[in-house]
């Protein structure tokens, strides 16, 4: 196993800088060595000291930067993914992906060279609350889940506009179906592809963005039926998943870390923040690069969630 990482970061916007922080925090508590380089449009704006200490040297997109990197995290706006994957693709070992993979399912990318690992981000999978289901519940058994993510855009980001985010922004990827891709990726994960979804997508609210901000979807495979609502415009933040077996029914809250219970048994409460399971995420992307364990969200696998969330 390696104990020295060099490292690129294409866009340190907010994402970026938070796996940024956590990827440093988790390999100097394994005591690895890095060399972290940034590689930015110039549009992001100085970084902090804290930041500022982790980087060797700063790019920009239209340098030619160096071929010997372990890892390049694509962490642009999503409507960079595509070229900035291109771009760098012969120039690194492995990459770390944020979600969602690119701005629509349809746009495949051509298949990536053979040695080169692709990871896309699905950090919900790593919370406790998910991780209890994923390895508890016989989620198999389910014949109805419904799943709801209601947020709200302008509080995302204290202190900035939120019209000039991507995820305002149609032409930069954004709209509520694929930016909140979590909740089809952990679907996916616990309850398996269904055969056919019919979504309904729009622009309903009165908030001042061109991209859509709600997305509604009924599905169902062989042996489940599910429902998911996505909103941009909620006032009180909400993320839940309903399960629904033949004897009992199951409340998921991701948002406050609990499980429910209509059976009677005792609610279960799971301590942590974003950054524990964030973190968890990273270790086990330095687990997939090392070869300890195999590639569970690969770009292909990534695109099925997409396709779905697009409405493709």
């Amino acid at each position: 196993m390696k104990n020295y990482y060099k490292i690129g970061f294409c866009g340190l916007g907010s994402i970026g800088k938070r796996h940024l922080k956590n990827t440093v925090r988790y390999l100097t508590k394994q005591g690895w060595g890095y060399e972290i380089d940034a590689i930015r449009s110039g549009m992001g704006g100085s970084l902090d000291m804290e930041l500022s200490a982790c980087i060797s040297r700063q790019y920009t997109y239209e340098d030619c930067i160096p071929a010997d990197y372990d890892i390049i995290f694509i962490t642009n706006p999503t409507a960079m993914h595509r070229e900035s994957i291109r771009r760098y693709q012969d120039r690194t070992k492995s990459m770390f992906i944020e979600k969602p993979v690119l701005e629509r399912g349809s746009h495949l990318l051509e298949p990536l060279p053979e040695k080169l690992t692709g990871y896309v981000a699905c950090p919900l999978r790593y919370t406790k609350v998910l991780q209890y289901v994923k390895q508890n519940i016989d989620c198999q058994r389910a014949y109805s889940v419904r799943a709801v993510c209601s947020t709200y855009l302008p509080g995302w980001h204290p202190g900035e506009d939120y019209r000039k985010s991507y995820s305002a922004r149609k032409s930069m990827g954004g709209g509520v179906g694929t930016d909140l891709i979590h909740e089809w990726d952990y679907l996916l994960w616990l309850f398996g592809k269904p055969k056919e979804v019919r979504t309904i997508q729009a622009k309903v609210s009165e908030l001042e963005i061109d991209s859509n901000d709600i997305a509604v979807y009924i599905g169902r495979s062989d042996h489940t039926v599910y429902e998911l609502h996505l909103d941009y415009f909620g006032k009180a933040e909400t993320r839940k998943l309903e399960i629904h077996f033949p004897e009992k029914r199951i409340v998921v809250d991701i948002r406050n870390g609990k499980i429910s219970f209509s059976d009677g048994t005792e609610e279960i409460v799971f301590e942590e923040n974003r950054d524990d399971y964030q973190i968890r995420e990273i270790a086990h992307f330095f687990d997939i690069i090392n070869g300890v364990c195999e590639n569970d969200n690969s770009i292909e696998q990534a695109m099925e969630a997409l396709r779905i969330a697009s409405g493709e």
